[in-house]
């Protein structure tokens, strides 16, 4: 069974009006996607390093991608690097670790990079909503986010450790968080009463 919707889920729930009412939606929307990138990013599971560390935003940044449609999820994504970049602690390694522009270039730089993308996949994905396009695509977009942090990873400590630290233990994870985040999205598009049938 296929849904298809052409409008992001926020619209269906938040219809607006007005262009000050659309554009004061999308500021509102975009703080509370920040914070939660921000709450996911500080959910982090133990791993044996510490190089890059696992946590559930690539579930969340889909989850609010496919929400929110292209374009406010790439610029939810923006927002949230350009918080980052202020000092404000809203990485997973902040303020431990560093903040702002010296975090931003260490060894999570191409991960953060690829993050605004891969919510504007995330986003096109959803316009049509069926668990196997959900569950491609969003796999697809969790590559590109593994493509952005390996490149930058191997040029830090070289192309086989950026692979066995940086991709390979997230391979899992990011399989098992691409099934929730595509059956949250479902559940979300059946709960607010958005289906169509194909």
């Amino acid at each position: 069974m296929s849904l298809t919707r052409s409008a992001p889920l926020i619209s269906s729930i938040f219809p607006t009006t007005t262009t000050s009412a659309s554009l004061l939606r999308g500021i509102i929307f975009t703080i509370a996607g920040v914070a939660l990138l921000t709450l996911s990013a500080k959910a982090k599971v133990a791993l044996p390093f510490d190089l890059v560390p696992m946590t559930m935003q690539s579930l969340v940044l889909m989850v609010i991608g496919a929400a929110y449609g292209s374009r406010l999820g790439f610029a939810t994504g923006m927002a949230y690097l350009a918080a980052g970049a202020m000092g404000l602690p809203v990485f997973a390694g902040t303020p431990e670790k560093g903040i702002g522009l010296a975090y931003m270039v260490g060894p999570t730089a191409g991960y953060l990079a690829a993050y605004p993308v891969a919510m504007w996949m995330a986003g096109r994905i959803a316009e049509k909503v069926s668990f196997a396009r959900l569950t491609t695509g969003f796999l697809a977009a969790h590559v590109v986010i593994f493509i952005g942090g390996y490149a930058w990873l191997a040029q830090l400590i070289g192309p086989e450790k950026a692979f066995y630290s940086g991709v390979a233990p997230f391979i899992l994870g990011s399989v098992i968080k691409t099934l929730l985040a595509a059956c949250t999205h479902i559940g979300l598009v059946k709960l607010v009463g958005t289906k169509k049938p194909a």
